[in-house]
């Protein structure tokens, strides 16, 4: 049997059809009518989420199959995403196909830049060309980058797993019935082991979608045997026509490995800043607060969103402090500047912070009055000078400690680490699909 690598992207639009569906009906069909074999669990990869051009959620798939026929297999999987894919309806979707033992390295550096950088068509037509990859694309092909991008990208360390039951496409449309009780059992059943099935902070279920696609429900977490216990747990009434495991770098904050330089830093990345706040931060209206951070001299501003939850921290940051930011940038307009976008904020150092006071008069006790820089102080009452004396310094308490802050699960996007992921991170894996 020979060994291939596939992957697709852009099959969506925002009035329905769904990449990952697509997946599940491709490899059911593989296994049952062509024998291939999945070497790998089908592989769902968030890529850059700063892309304004990006699909819903900048996701592709890839699949690494044992065929028979590749061939044969190459025929079925192009008919499948043209006939399965929302063209007309925005979608340009794109097919990469490779039949190879491994992945090339080139292939591999391509897809550590695309979860963080900007990749044009053009970049990943030449990667694939350099790589032997046989490709197909249709509308304006944008969907190649995702392809080329899933493809390249091994999972050999940090991943999650994520069941997604699908809808029969008689309930496409309809309002998803999922019982809010049960959600919240399973989530506190399973604790630490899945993540992002409820916000309690906004009472809301998070487990489903909104949009008219073919997804009913997915559950995202550290092992498939996990998220697949979802399945009698939430008990669906709807009847499902199939569910996919899929391992993915969801959770996994991948796309904030990057160290960004504020001194050459471009618009659309996104990675992490170590910095110092250099102005202290003011509220805008909608609640969102900006404050300034500087780094080896270079300054620009942040934004910390009131949705995030994070802007009542922000807003407690003083100048001096220092802190690392993930972040994504903003590009900047005739009338704004590029501004850093906060995903999360660590505090490593806080700076003291202090009450100022007059000092009280030697003679009467009064607080005296400045008399003006280097100057001294005067007392009112009793008109009693002093040339020497200074102004007294009471530390105050800081409002917000040292430690690292994330937003409310209700504004995470698909690879944000959730807080009880940190320190169970995974550091290799071995397939053992049953």
């Amino acid at each position: 049997m020979h060994t291939l690598h596939v992957a697709f992207d852009d099959t969506d639009s925002r009035e329905g059809r769904c990449t990952t569906h697509l997946a599940f009906k491709v490899v059911e069909h593989l296994k049952k009518k062509q024998g291939a074999k999945l070497v790998d669990y089908p592989l769902l990869i968030r890529l850059n989420p700063n892309i304004p051009w990006k699909t819903r959620g900048n996701g592709a798939v890839c699949l690494r199959l044992k065929v028979q026929a590749a061939d044969r297999v190459i025929d079925y999987i192009r008919q499948a995403v043209e006939e399965g894919s929302a063209i007309g309806s925005g979608a340009n979707p794109a097919i990469a196909f490779l039949e190879s033992d491994y992945v090339p390295t080139k292939l591999r550096d391509f897809s550590a830049l695309a979860m963080y950088d900007i990749m044009s068509r053009q970049m990943s037509e030449k990667v694939a060309k350099a790589a032997g990859i046989q490709y197909f694309t249709f509308g304006n092909g944008q969907g190649l980058v995702g392809s080329i991008g899933a493809m390249g990208c091994l999972l050999e360390g940090d991943h999650t797993f994520e069941l997604i039951a699908y809808r029969k496409e008689k309930n496409w449309g309809r309002p998803r019935v999922i019982d809010k009780q049960s959600v919240i059992k399973f989530s506190i059943d399973t604790y630490p082991h899945t993540f992002n099935n409820y916000d309690r902070n906004q009472g809301r279920v998070l487990v489903a979608p909104h949009s008219p696609d073919p997804v009913f429900f997915g559950i995202r977490g550290e092992s498939p045997d996990i998220v697949e216990s979802a399945l009698p747990a939430l008990h669906p009434e709807e009847e499902l026509e199939g569910w996919t495991v899929f391992r993915s770098n969801q959770g996994t904050n991948m796309h904030l490995q990057n160290e960004i330089r504020i001194a050459n830093v471009k618009a659309y990345t996104a990675g992490y800043i170590g910095c110092k706040v250099s102005s202290k931060p003011y509220a805008i209206e909608g609640g969102h607060v900006i404050f300034t951070v500087k780094q080896d001299g270079a300054e620009m501003p942040a934004a910390v969103y009131e949705p995030t939850g994070l802007a009542n921290v922000a807003a407690k940051l003083e100048e001096g402090d220092v802190i690392e930011i993930g972040v994504g940038v903003r590009k900047g307009t005739t009338k704004h500047p590029k501004i850093l976008n906060v995903e999360y904020l660590r505090v490593l150092k806080l700076t003291p912070v202090y009450e100022t006071l007059n000092p009280l008069c030697k003679m009467c006790g009064k607080r005296m009055k400045s008399e003006g820089k280097n100057k001294g102080h005067q007392c009112d009452r009793c008109k009693h000078k002093d040339h020497n004396t200074k102004k007294i310094l009471i530390p105050q308490e800081r409002r917000i400690k040292t430690g690292l802050y994330i937003p409310t699960p209700k504004a995470h996007r698909h690879l944000t680490k959730p807080l009880q992921r940190y320190g169970i991170e995974k550091t290799k894996f071995l397939f053992e699909k049953k």
